[in-house]
């Protein structure tokens, strides 16, 4: 069974609230699609418009190019697993069984297809046991198999791992990725924690305020961010930015007095795609390389001149916060380069940063220009 999802111009209003504004999406056939965002953003609306929860205020649903848009929930053939399961006060197994019997399958059947599902998610020795007797992973694993047994077109989840303990989260998070290889349905899975997107989903959408910023795969919306706001909710932590001059005499881009590169071709780019003297530079944490003394860039380099302000540990790896002209850059670091270089809180340092991992943004827009 097969199914490609298509929203078209979906906007939705509630009272004063616009919480989904103008939306064009496509889902395809058997992919892990995220929908990633912060609290507020709409993401939840538009999984709900998606099941048939709610209605837009305008636009259109499609489901393989049929119009659902006014079908009801209960004819779309979708199944929702919800942040908060609800299950009955009744065995694993009766939990699991519930769809089926309530569509009249056969006795057999449904045995047959509640013991598939509880071995596809590692729930067979609990079958008999109650609900009450399980720990919260399991829980929210059955609240999966009673979506899964069912067998529909489609699989929406809201932010189903929110609730769990952050070992479990990331046991769950494993086996949801190799659970949809296995069943090869279409999974719109919707949440504010941009590592399940980025581990699990085939491509993101990353929305904001009730619009979509960008629709890539976790490798573009990473590298390539289409504006700041993706720029900065992706990454731990996020891209930094710094606003730069444009001269157009010198045909050099500034941070203050230093000079971080000189390109006629690039400034001329800039010039007419932002119709400003400013520009805003991005660049990852992960990127900027430390160094305690100045020395020549070399091909494919700048340097800028910096002051360590704060350092912090995380267990894994270092930030180092460093303060360039009044601004803030974060450099992340591995545990061995950070003791090798041996820095200190006001001690001078020097960036080191590859021009290619080098990203410009318009300072009016926010948008990505180069």
């Amino acid at each position: 069974m097969m199914v490609d999802v298509r929203l078209k111009d979906i906007t939705k209003v509630f009272g004063k609230v616009v919480a989904v504004r103008n939306m064009n999406l496509e889902i395809r056939d058997k992919e892990f699609f995220a929908i990633l965002g912060p609290s507020g953003c709409g993401k939840t609306t538009t999984l709900r418009i998606i099941a048939g929860l709610e209605k837009p205020t305008k636009g259109r649903v499609y489901f393989d190019n049929q119009d659902v848009t006014s079908l009801p929930a209960k004819f779309r053939d979708v199944a929702m697993v919800p942040q908060f399961y609800a299950l009955y006060p009744t065995t694993v197994y009766n939990n699991i069984a519930l769809p089926l019997r309530s569509r009249g399958v056969s006795k057999e059947e449904v045995k047959q297809r509640v013991r598939e599902v509880a071995e596809l998610l590692g729930l067979t020795d609990k079958l008999h046991l109650h609900i009450d007797k399980l720990s919260i992973g399991d829980k929210q694993k059955v609240s999966l198999a009673r979506a899964i047994v069912r067998k529909p077109k489609l699989y929406l989840l809201d932010e189903p791992l929110t609730i769990l303990d952050p070992v479990t989260r990331i046991i769950i998070r494993s086996e949801l990725k190799s659970l949809q290889k296995r069943i090869k349905q279409t999974i719109i899975y919707v949440t504010h924690d941009q590592i399940e997107a980025m581990s699990l989903a085939d491509r993101i959408a990353v929305m904001n305020m009730g619009v979509i910023e960008q629709v890539g795969t976790p490798y573009e919306i990473y590298d390539k961010p289409s504006s700041r706001f993706v720029g900065w909710f992706i990454g731990e932590p996020g891209m930094n930015f710094l606003e730069a001059e444009v001269d157009k005499h010198s045909s050099a881009i500034k941070l203050g007095s230093q000079e971080i590169l000189q390109s006629k071709t690039l400034v001329s780019k800039l010039v007419e795609k932002t119709n400003n003297n400013k520009v805003v530079i991005g660049v990852r944490p992960e990127y900027i390389y430390l160094e305690k003394n100045p020395r020549e860039a070399g091909s494919g380099y700048t340097i800028v001149k910096g002051v360590v302000e704060l350092i912090e540990f995380t267990g894994t790896h270092y930030i180092v916060l460093v303060g360039i002209n009044g601004r803030e850059v974060k450099v992340k670091m591995n545990v061995e380069d950070y003791r090798r270089l041996n820095i200190a809180p006001r001690e001078d340092v020097y960036l080191r940063i590859p021009l290619d991992k080098i990203l410009f943004f318009d300072p009016v827009s926010e948008k990505r220009v180069l």
